[in-house]
């Protein structure tokens, strides 16, 4: 019997621990400053597009975002401080205007929504797609 209630109250003590570090890693209330997606954007499909992003041309966060105090593992999400977060912003509006114009067929998606012409498109894993260079 003894054992038993040892054995629940570890496990208690465990998923405490487990839930106590998910949500330190997890950001709280993040500043957004978000000028080309939509505001009501949700956190999940924001970091999917984000995600989409670095795959798209096999960059990390930091590529666009800045560090915190200089410190590479937090970074500034809402900060335009580097330029290139700013020249991402026109890509995206041109990617939106392309599937706007060419590919927008069912009007119950957003434009910022359709998917047809994405980043891989050109940059196929590159920050500067080959005929840029």
């Amino acid at each position: 019997m003894v054992r038993k209630q040892q054995f629940i109250a570890f496990g208690f003590i465990i998923s405490f621990v487990a839930l106590g570090v998910a949500a330190m890693r997890m950001p709280q209330n993040q500043p957004r400053n978000l000028k080309v997606l939509p505001q009501d954007i949700s956190d999940k499909a924001l970091d999917s597009f984000m995600h989409s992003y670095n795959k798209a041309l096999g960059v990390k966060c930091d590529f666009c975002h800045v560090a915190i105090n200089n410190m590479p593992d937090s970074l500034n999400y809402a900060s335009d401080v580097n330029p290139k977060k700013e020249q991402a912003r026109k890509m995206m509006r041109l990617t939106i205007q392309l599937n706007k114009e060419y590919f927008y067929f069912d009007s119950t998606k957003r434009p910022e929504y359709l998917n047809v012409v994405v980043c891989i498109t050109c940059h196929r894993g590159d920050p500067m797609p080959a005929d840029l260079k």
